[in-house]
């Protein structure tokens, strides 16, 4: 039996399996992802305020809070997210102007489709 190394197949591996729907969508929205973030580092649009006082508005690219679980990191591309939180330095690390610390005793942070809204003294 004489076969070249480009006859072989992998075993378990069949090409002609067609893909599941749900497998198709996942390809498609890597390729997606890959294709809008090729040259260019995500940022998140976040926007810290209070009733009387804007703390920080623009672009970021992430944002650390704490809340009764604990200390966690807010990234681009995070599922939809809400949270009491806790008294801390809420942590913006903006795109322009470097780390931003916020002291705060308490707010909400409700994140969806890559914006951030921190409500600050509710």
């Amino acid at each position: 039996m004489d076969s070249s190394v480009d006859d072989q197949k992998v075993i378990g591996v069949d090409d002609a399996t067609p893909k599941t729907e749900f497998e198709a969508e996942q390809d498609k929205a890597a390729a997606d992802f890959n294709a809008s973030t090729k040259n260019a580092k995500l940022s998140m649009e976040v926007k810290v305020h209070s009733p009387f006082r804007d703390y920080y508005d623009g672009q970021a690219f992430s944002i650390s809070a704490v809340n009764a679980t604990g200390p966690f990191d807010i990234l681009p591309k995070h599922h939809n997210f809400i949270s009491l939180l806790s008294a801390c330095d809420l942590i913006v690390r903006t795109v322009k102007s470097g780390d931003q610390k916020i002291r705060i005793a308490g707010g909400i942070m409700h994140v969806k489709a890559d914006k951030v809204i921190v409500f600050l003294d509710v």
